[in-house]
């Protein structure tokens, strides 16, 4: 395993619904494939942007053998295996049998219970023990209630060998810059955010977990690389985004970025309870911006 798979841009990839609510795995592998072929560097499979928490364990399944089977080994799986009792993800962890087929796994901080700094780090050593992959881990206070500060996030680093990463979405920039500065040269910290990308990697962030990257593979990916590179255009580009950003975020995640993709004809706009589709002003404004980043291409 290097470090170098999860470098670069990865998408935090929706899940595609018919209109009678199931899983629509045509729209799914049109989107996988829309994503590999406009040069993203990995995969990350029933995140929140899934709307994972509304699948039920078949479901998960079969999403995750639908994309192994799309991916075919072009690029690095990340698998989402999260949840605020930590037994329950252990256990989850012990039953997949597909760990051959993926490259890490993707494990939000436990939300609603408010544990403490220690019980964070204790859920996430028994994490690591279970997983025979890489870990990364999450952590968006926004949505879970509880922020991993800069001290257990590095202490997770030195301390648990099987972890590599963290996901950072807290937006704190002073919390990103002490992760960077005080983390081993082994982990890694990737962006949660894709309005800050461009700024967390000038502080050395290796890269993002993106949600835009859904509908602009090709576009926001070369943002990103050219920000690891140091290159000015990146910073336009990075203007380019930052108010269809904040749009597809106006009435939830996923329901902007599903809008969007619904307009480039890749997936119907389904979304499930209790999560509903963007209203239709949104739904204009994010075509109008979509319109702008086209001619910009």
């Amino acid at each position: 395993m290097t470090l170098n798979k999860f470098e670069g841009t990865g998408i935090a990839i929706i899940t595609p619904f018919l209109d009678n609510g199931d899983v629509d795995f045509d729209s799914l592998h049109k989107l996988v494939d829309f994503q590999i072929t406009n040069g993203v560097n990995y995969l990350v499979v029933l995140g929140t942007t899934g709307e994972a928490a509304t699948l039920s364990k078949d479901e998960k399944a079969a999403v995750i053998n639908a994309i192994i089977e799309t991916n075919n080994n072009r690029v690095p799986l990340v698998v989402g295996f999260g949840g605020n009792n930590t037994r329950e993800v252990v256990e989850q962890i012990n039953q997949f049998n597909s760990f051959d087929k993926i490259d890490a796994i993707l494990s939000v901080a436990p939300y609603y219970n408010k544990p403490s700094q220690e019980g964070i780090f204790q859920h996430y050593k028994e994490i690591a023990s279970a997983s025979p992959v890489p870990v990364i881990i999450y952590n968006v206070p926004g949505r879970t209630g509880v922020n991993i500060n800069a001290d257990t996030t590095i202490r997770i680093a030195n301390e648990l060998n099987n972890v590599i990463a963290v996901k950072e979405a807290s937006g704190n920039m002073e919390q990103i810059m002490q992760i960077i500065k005080d983390k081993p040269d082994h982990f890694m910290l990737i962006s949660g955010d894709d309005a800050l990308t461009y700024p967390m990697i000038q502080l050395g962030a290796s890269g993002v977990i993106s949600v835009i990257g859904n509908a602009f593979p090709n576009e926001f990916s070369s943002m990103v690389t050219q920000a690891l590179e140091r290159k000015s255009e990146a910073l336009q580009i990075h203007y380019h985004f930052f108010d269809i950003i904040k749009a597809i975020f106006e009435e939830g995640n996923p329901a902007g970025v599903k809008a969007i993709l619904h307009q480039k004809e890749i997936i119907l706009n389904n979304l499930r309870l209790p999560l509903v589709p963007v209203s239709e002003s949104l739904y204009k404004k994010l075509h109008n911006l979509k319109e702008e980043i086209n001619s910009m291409a």
